[in-house]
């Protein structure tokens, strides 16, 4: 394959995979602001509104618990089988449980049964998401040149904010319906759509080639009868690389989670139009998608680490001033405030598909890559709704809130200080 040629199948794999990742969180995160907004009234009616939300969340918490299961079941074999293969099927589950969200009957109609269901159908999303996130990031890091890998991987993470935008809007539209309708039918709608993109997804994922660096690992291996070890295994057994991407990529999603639940619920407890508090936060994640980009290419000239650190350092001071924003009932603060929010997310969430990629050799890089990062979103943001309802609800007071996100966030400063800058190694030599 010629230069050019190689060019331009890594613009192509950079954008299926930033379409795939579009779609998957799509389905992931519709599933967030409906278990703030929604599911509490749907599955949970008969407890009180403060234990219904947390019940709620719990189940939002279960696709948290079974990201990290995902990402050893698609790592282990994307790392044996090639890793455009578990893409396919990773996209196959999580559109096929999000459709059959939309078709579970409510409380009234089958009891707890709808509960059970729904929580069923978030652990396979979980499962899903854990094997997507880690192929699609590796397809865009070794497709891409050694200079821009850090803008390359970026494209994936920016399909988180696109995925939340999309599935806001659409949930956002059907929530301008009278009430009793939306949540009769009205919600199941947006999860429905869930069918029509992953015929979609599925056509995209299909034109790509396999990763030449994963290929070229396998002829070398097969070319020197050189015996594969076990990729968790491989992972376990040199556990400080994993141990720093799970604690330092913790920061990015509690924010991720905290606006997408805790502070769209939080603004429209105090006033703010449900609809108008769900645009705003769509409108804010559309203009955080080039943040991200933009993110991860300062990223090949800075480094990782400096561009991190100071995102988490940008949330701790904006953390309280946030919540005073969306105190205030008026959409045009509660837009600026998730704006500046997602300015600090994206300086973090920018670099880490590079960051968490380049910790971890070849052989075991999508099990170390799919692993770090989904126990980085069970530390950050499994149980972050949860906890935060659970501290907020006692007293109505948000001190604790801000102390427990600036403490979780230095935690993750810390653990990305005792990393090493990877933005120069290589790919195809580095062992971890």
């Amino acid at each position: 394959m010629s230069t050019t040629e190689r060019q331009k199948e890594a613009r192509r794999v950079v954008m299926s995979s930033y379409l795939g990742s579009t779609i998957e969180f799509y389905d992931f995160l519709l599933y967030t602001a409906a278990a703030a907004l929604v599911f509490p009234q749907v599955f949970f009616a008969d407890m009180t509104p403060l234990a219904g939300t947390i019940a709620s969340y719990l189940t939002f918490a279960a696709g948290y618990v079974a990201r990290p299961i995902g990402g050893m079941i698609f790592g282990h074999f994307g790392d044996r089988l090639g890793r455009k293969k578990m893409l396919v099927l990773s996209m196959f589950v999580m559109g096929g449980a999000s459709t059959l969200i939309g078709l579970i009957p409510g409380s009234a109609t089958i009891g707890m049964a709808g509960a059970f269901i729904l929580l069923t159908l978030r652990l396979l999303q979980g499962i899903a998401i854990g094997g997507e996130w880690g192929g699609a990031a590796l397809m865009a890091l070794e497709h891409a040149s050694p200079k821009s890998r850090g803008f390359a991987a970026s494209f994936v993470n920016a399909g988180a904010p696109s995925g939340a935008a999309l599935g806001t809007f659409v949930l956002g539209l059907f929530a301008s319906m009278p009430e009793e309708q939306f949540f009769s039918w009205g919600w199941r709608i947006p999860f429905l759509a869930s069918a029509l993109l992953l015929a979609v997804g599925l056509i995209i994922r299909l034109k790509i080639s396999e990763s030449p660096i994963f290929e070229a690992a396998v002829e070398r291996d097969e070319a020197a009868e050189k015996p594969r070890d076990i990729p968790i295994l491989s992972v376990i057994k040199r556990p400080k690389n994993l141990l720093l991407v799970m604690f330092g990529g913790a920061a990015g999603f509690a924010l991720q989670t905290l606006l997408a639940t805790f502070t769209v619920a939080y603004a429209v407890a105090h006033g703010a139009e449900r609809q108008s508090v769900l645009y705003a936060f769509a409108c804010a994640s559309v203009l955080s998608i080039g943040m991200v980009i933009l993110a991860g290419k300062v990223s090949d000239r800075i480094g990782r680490r400096p561009l991190m650190l100071l995102g988490m350092a940008l949330f701790m001071a904006f953390a309280y001033p946030l919540f005073a924003l969306m105190r205030t009932g008026d959409t045009l603060l509660i837009f600026v405030g998730f704006t500046v929010a997602l300015l600090c997310h994206s300086t973090i969430y920018g670099p880490l598909a590079a960051f968490i990629s380049e910790q971890f050799g070849t052989a075991a890089r999508y099990t170390g890559a799919s692993v770090g990062y989904q126990m980085a979103t069970l530390l950050g943001a499994g149980f972050t709704p949860t906890i935060l309802a659970a501290i907020y609800g006692g007293d109505g007071k948000i001190g604790p809130v801000v102390i427990y996100l600036i403490v979780l966030t230095a935690i993750s400063g810390l653990a990305v200080l005792l990393t090493k800058e990877s933005k120069d190694i290589d790919l195809e030599t580095y062992e971890h």
